[in-house]
């Protein structure tokens, strides 16, 4: 039986495509502070993560204050 996660452990911003959280829980990244923790060019490669994607999860970023890892 599947079970759904919980909205503590995934903690994704509104407005991602179904691909884009299914590519961003695929690989491990349940929060912001998870996306954090990757390079901008890492993200891009998932496949579901597109431009809006990127876009989307680089303002829900800096809204706490927090950014994609450094190259």
């Amino acid at each position: 039986m599947v079970q759904k996660q919980s909205n503590q452990e995934n903690e994704l911003p509104g407005g991602l495509s179904k691909p884009a959280q299914r590519a961003l829980t695929g690989a491990g990244l349940l929060n912001l502070e998870d996306i954090a923790n990757i390079r901008e060019d890492e993200l891009k490669k998932l496949h579901g993560i597109g431009p809006h994607a990127v876009e989307t999860l680089r303002q829900a970023l800096q809204e706490k204050g927090l950014s994609f890892a450094k190259k």
